[in-house]
């Protein structure tokens, strides 16, 4: 009993190791059907690719042998008719001769005898000269050769569809080589340093800053990718994976990028290491450019980099000096620069991109390289010089701004311009709000985007010119300028809010 026992417990493993097989024998019943018919609508559709490719071309070499046809016809058509008008002047002739040679006056005949023999002559020397030559003949001088194509058909045949290649493994992120500066990031990758198997690409994939759905941002060959545009003060997810002829990798593991604040006080600086210059101290603060490691698994909860103890004790430390300031020391973090790409082509850069001025006579616009959908920021340009009394014009637009025209004249643009006297305020080619008070070289305006109350307030000299300029703005915003050759401005950006907006902000 016990030996029968054994045995059919080894025989009930064979007979459910069976059933399984069974199983998995009728699914790849229904998976052969299902693959048949999608490989059959494959055929089909390449087979109806190749013929429609064939009608095309069909198309075309009719359409060079009807252009031969309408050539041949015109030529042999103006022959026609050029050989008709000399037949009719040559019989003329003949005619007016047979005339001459009745006449009976021989004084007469001589008089007109010889010029008349010498038009004979010409005449019959013009018919001589190939006129009476066909200048097209009725042959097509076109041949077919179809026999190569003839040849592919009949050696077309399925080829091994499957590929021997495993798909590339993961890649791996550099977080070294990671980071993000006011509302871009740039992510690096590479693949596994074991790793032979050939790669094709790699697809980037970002969510939109709120743990909403990814979207591919990148598709190409490089290792490296910097991604403008984002919002400031979100966090993003960032993975990646790579690609060749036989599929698509695994992601990589997610790395979590934090973009700059909107604002952050100007002693945020203290708690860290100081380096050469300050401005390269507000660019490089951690706290503008966090990076957190994590699985690309929902549902767990997982060690991020923000979250350790050194940093938490620097948060701290901020948060304790965020009490102790007011609005007046908060310093937006948002860094630009003049941005040549997008600029009319008559705009002209120095002081790595944060002077401009212009070679033309007429308003030329240039943008600045980061755009703006929320926050406070607070940048100011310096007149370096203003000649002949222009105006130029300050303010915010969109990318697909007039790049043409005065800050101001369509409707993507909301701008002060202003002269040696006054200012006004223009939006869609309407004027506003004349102030008194003009600019000079060596004179400041100030512009003051607020998105969270959605207005733009313009100052001169640190003062507020006229009233708030604009209200209820909302979408993306970049810093904009027109100006013409007579004007040169410089750009300061990661500035003081403003003493006139701070108590205005505090009341």
């Amino acid at each position: 009993q016990s030996q029968l026992s054994q045995a059919l417990n080894g025989l009930s493993d064979r007979a459910k190791e069976a059933k399984e097989f069974l199983v998995q024998l009728r699914n790849m019943v229904q998976q052969i059907q299902e693959n048949s018919v999608e490989f059959e609508a494959c055929l089909v559709a390449q087979c109806d690719a190749l013929i429609d490719a064939l009608n095309r071309r069909k198309a075309q070499l009719l359409s060079r042998v009807n252009k031969e046809h309408e050539h041949k016809l015109k030529v042999v058509r103006d022959q026609i008719s050029h050989c008709t008008v000399k037949l009719r002047q040559t019989t003329g002739l003949m005619e007016y001769c047979l005339e001459v040679i009745k006449e009976n006056d021989p004084s007469g005949f001589l008089q007109i005898s010889d010029a008349l023999i010498r038009r004979v002559h010409l005449t019959e020397d013009q018919w001589g000269k190939g006129t009476l030559t066909p200048r097209m003949t009725t042959d097509f001088d076109l041949n077919l050769d179809n026999a190569p194509l003839l040849q592919s058909i009949h050696q077309l045949d399925f080829v091994q569809m499957k590929v021997s290649s495993p798909v590339p493994a993961p890649p791996i992120l550099q977080l070294e080589e990671c980071c993000t500066h006011n509302n871009s990031a740039t992510l690096s990758w590479k693949q596994p340093p074991l790793s032979t198997v050939q790669v094709e690409g790699y697809i980037l994939e970002l969510d939109d800053g709120n743990g909403g759905q990814f979207r591919e941002v990148y598709v190409g060959k490089e290792t490296m990718c910097t991604v403008d545009g984002l919002h400031f003060n979100s966090t993003y997810s960032a993975r990646v994976k790579a690609f060749n002829k036989t599929g698509v990798s695994p992601y990589s593991k997610t790395l979590v990028l934090q973009t700059a604040e909107d604002s952050q006080p100007e002693e945020q600086s203290l708690p860290f290491p100081v380096p050469l210059e300050r401005s390269q101290l507000r660019r490089m603060s951690p706290f503008s450019s966090t990076l957190n490691l994590q699985p690309s698994f929902p549902g767990r909860s997982y060690f991020e980099l923000r979250s350790s103890a050194h940093q938490l004790s620097l948060h701290s430390s901020l948060q304790s000096l965020n009490s102790a300031v007011d609005i007046k020391k908060m310093v937006a973090v948002a860094w630009f620069s003049f941005d040549p790409a997008s600029a009319h082509a008559d705009i002209i850069f120095s002081n790595d991109n944060l002077t401009v001025t212009c070679n033309s006579y007429d308003d030329r616009v240039v943008l600045g390289k980061t755009g703006f959908s929320k926050g406070l920021h607070y940048w100011e340009l310096s007149i370096d010089r203003y000649d002949n009394h222009p105006d130029p014009a300050f303010g915010v637009a969109r990318i697909d701004v007039l790049k043409d025209a005065m800050l101001g004249k369509d409707d993507k643009a909301w701008a002060m311009y202003v002269d040696n006297n006054r200012s006004w305020f223009m939006h869609n080619n309407s004027h506003t709000n004349r102030t008194e008070g003009g600019i000079t070289k060596g004179a400041t305006v100030g512009v003051l985007l607020d998105l969270t109350r959605r207005t733009l307030t313009f100052s001169i000299n640190e003062d507020q010119q006229g009233p708030v300029a604009f209200e209820n703005l909302e979408g993306l915003f970049f810093p904009a300028v027109s100006l013409n050759r007579n004007v040169q401005v410089t750009l300061h950006t990661g500035l003081p809010v403003p003493e006139f907006y701070a108590s205005r902000s505090a009341m």
